[in-house]
């Protein structure tokens, strides 16, 4: 029954030329109607299974709103995976999650919803199902948690910005593989507290301490300060993670100094945009962790990168026996430029790149750099 609803919606649409396209479709799981947008890339073949994303809108807003400001159909269109962003219920006339916290009068099922709409879109669509991510603003963030504690067998990784987990899901979370995990909040959150409510919602702090802890992380995180690109928005970025978890799974957090109840580079801290954030996460991870890729670091060739950040020139240092091959990519893995170097010190202009992160691959190894202005 909730296929067949599925695929009268689904025709009542053009028939697919698999050109960009956004979709609005329905499905009908426990007797209710839940809709749903869903964006699908130009460059979409069902000879080609891909990944799909989920992106849930935060506490009284809906999925139109959130597909508008999160933007992630450029990314998609570039990254080809699809995204869907679903349609919360009522709860005494506002649009939610059920989480726990302050949704604990609701009984909607979302975890059961979640689960349909994978099979629903998977039934129409050619989807990897061992790439299924999801993120979420906000009460969105919380689902998204929820999710990797109750659905982790679908879900290879997740991503909350300006969310954290209930005690609810926190005290009842049972994910069944190590889940990478991405955290975006402001410190100065005055709707969902960094520093948490034991009433409603856990800390930031110790969100990122179960999840490192539970993929069995380095307890010691690695810090870097991310250039102030914007002097404006009164808020910096600290970027942590917390490395070497089990199957190559880390848990990390942008931590925005100074920043509130936001969606980076949409609104509020302009250093960062969340959307790319999260799909440049995502996008090393499967369901069995660490992807194995040529964007992978790798031990076989050894070198030095300066400064970072940088304006004008990348300072590669090396001992290599051998000239080497060299790609300059953009963070998305997108080619830029690419050419030979060999041993000793040598340096790559960078002056007309934007400000942004990019990769410089050599053989087998890549390594991060930042440009800033």
């Amino acid at each position: 029954m909730k296929l067949h609803h599925f695929l009268i919606v689904l025709f009542a649409l053009p028939l697919f030329s698999y050109s960009q396209q956004t979709i609005n479709g329905t499905i009908t799981h426990d007797n209710l109607q839940r809709d749903y947008i869903m964006y699908v890339p130009a460059s979409y073949n069902s000879a080609n299974p891909v990944p799909l994303v989920f992106c849930f809108h935060g506490y009284s807003s809906n999925a139109n709103v959130n597909f508008n400001y999160t933007n992630f159909k450029g990314i998609a269109d570039t990254a080809g995976f699809i995204v869907v962003h679903p349609q919360g219920t009522l709860l005494q006339g506002v649009t939610h999650w059920n989480v726990g916290g302050w949704t604990l009068g609701s009984t909607v099922d979302d975890v059961g919803f979640t689960n349909a709409l994978i099979d629903s879109i998977s039934s129409n669509f050619s989807i990897n199902p061992d790439r299924i991510y999801s993120t979420g603003m906000s009460n969105g963030g919380y689902m998204s948690f929820l999710l990797a504690c109750q659905l982790s067998k679908r879900f290879a990784a997740v991503a909350s910005v300006t969310g954290s987990m209930t005690p609810q899901t926190y005290n009842a979370c049972n994910p069944q593989h190590p889940t990478p995990i991405l955290q975006i909040h402001g410190t100065a959150d005055g709707t969902v507290p960094y520093g948490g409510n034991p009433s409603w919602t856990k800390s930031i702090d110790e969100v990122l301490q179960y999840w490192s802890s539970f993929n069995n992380c380095n307890p010691t995180p690695i810090t870097t300060n991310m250039p102030d690109l914007n002097a404006f928005d009164g808020s910096t970025v600290d970027y942590i993670i917390y490395s070497g978890g089990d199957n190559g799974t880390t848990a990390e957090h942008f931590k925005v100094i100074g920043g509130d109840h936001d969606w980076p580079g949409a609104f509020g801290n302009m250093d960062i945009n969340a959307s790319i954030e999260v799909w440049k996460f995502f996008s090393k991870y499967d369901i069995n962790g660490a992807i194995s890729s040529s964007l992978i670091v790798s031990e076989q060739y050894s070198f030095k990168l300066y400064p970072s950040p940088t304006t004008n020139f990348l300072t590669i240092e090396s001992n290599f026996n051998t000239n080497i091959a060299y790609q300059l990519l953009s963070i998305e893995g997108k080619l830029i430029s690419n050419g030979v170097i060999d041993s000793g010190i040598k340096q790559i202009d960078v002056s007309t790149l934007p400000p942004s992160s990019y990769l410089l691959k050599i053989g087998n190894s890549t390594k991060k750099f930042i440009v800033s202005k």
